[in-house]
């Protein structure tokens, strides 16, 4: 006769192998916000002259001029990031009012639409276009994107000119804002429908098939429950497309006109923004000018925090359910 096995105990405890992984998860994201600190202080430290003299002018101002003596030093300087913020934030809108409803509606496709033997390759090939080196877009963009975003900005102009941002005078449309918006959009196209693709695709099927035995069509049944659960994942997307298109260097920089002058006007061809400011100026800074554009770069990343907190907020209270 085999002897019975001791009863097994029961207790909340988590095994070895749990603890160990929670605290290589938890160093993890620990480190994420050391590294994030670091980076702060570091731009800090090395701004904190600029902004300390400039004070409130380094934001409102849109002055950048550096003036030396024989001997190359820096006998006058005005710092200002008025223009460079405006230009930041007009490209970043555009962007992300043309990339999130093509996204949305690419990552429906994916998930109701799409043949399954289609789908693999297409979601092969926007994850492709998310890793596309960032001169690439800028290239594609001055050479071929720009003459037909200017003809679409002559149109916006032509009967939305009476808007006060399509205004466009003088009547210049090259490297304009705009076009620079469609290249950013181009390029968060690929990360916005991966993030919505991916929410799409954990409705609850329970609602999906209550939804068809009520009688709704495919659309109806998406309008009356995937957009809706899906609409906080939806908002995260945009939000994460929104920092790349805020940060981006090289493909704006391709596309834009970097002008020191406050230009609330998306269709005329003057503006900047920061990132491209910093590569334009960098090559050829001192130290001194240098301690300008790391202060620039710390206005841009308290920028793109805000910005993802205010996101956080909206997702938050948006929630993730349908109908």
């Amino acid at each position: 006769m085999t002897k019975a096995p001791a009863p097994r105990e029961i207790t909340t405890q988590p095994r070895r192998s749990d603890r160990i992984f929670r605290r290589i998860v938890t160093g993890g994201g620990l480190s994420s916000l050391g590294i994030l600190g670091l980076i702060t202080l570091f731009l800090g430290y090395r701004g904190y002259e600029i902004i300390a003299s400039e004070g409130l002018s380094f934001i409102t101002s849109s002055d950048w001029t550096v003036s030396y003596d024989e001997n190359g030093n820096v006998t006058d300087s005005q710092f200002g990031l008025a223009a460079m913020l405006i230009g930041t934030i007009l490209s970043a809108i555009v962007a992300v009012v043309v990339a999130v409803p093509v996204s949305v509606a690419m990552a429906l496709y994916l998930n109701f639409y799409s043949p399954h033997a289609l789908k693999k390759y297409l979601i092969a090939v926007i994850d492709m276009m998310a890793a596309f080196p960032s001169i690439l877009f800028g290239i594609w963009g001055f050479l071929v994107l720009m003459p037909s975003a200017e003809y679409w900005g002559k149109l916006l102009n032509k009967y939305l000119g009476f808007i006060p941002i399509f205004e466009v005078n003088p009547y210049i449309f090259t490297r304009s804002p705009f076009i620079a918006g469609m290249v950013l959009a181009i390029m968060i196209i690929p990360i916005i429908t991966s993030v919505s693709r991916e929410v799409f695709s954990q409705t609850p099927l329970d609602r999906i098939q209550a939804a068809y035995a009520l009688g709704a069509t495919r659309w109806s049944m998406i309008k009356a429950v995937v957009i809706p659960y899906g609409k906080s994942g939806v908002i995260g997307g945009a939000m994460l497309g929104l920092g790349r298109a805020m940060g981006e260097t090289v493909a704006v920089y391709t596309v834009l006109n970097i002008v020191f002058q406050i230009n609330f006007k998306i269709l005329l061809g003057a503006g900047g923004n920061v990132a491209s400011l910093i590569i334009l100026r960098f090559g050829e800074a001192n130290l001194f000018e240098i301690k300008a554009l790391m202060a620039a770069g710390l206005v841009l990343f308290g920028l793109t925090l805000v910005i993802n907190a205010f996101a956080a907020v909206i997702v938050r209270r948006t929630g993730s359910s349908g109908r």
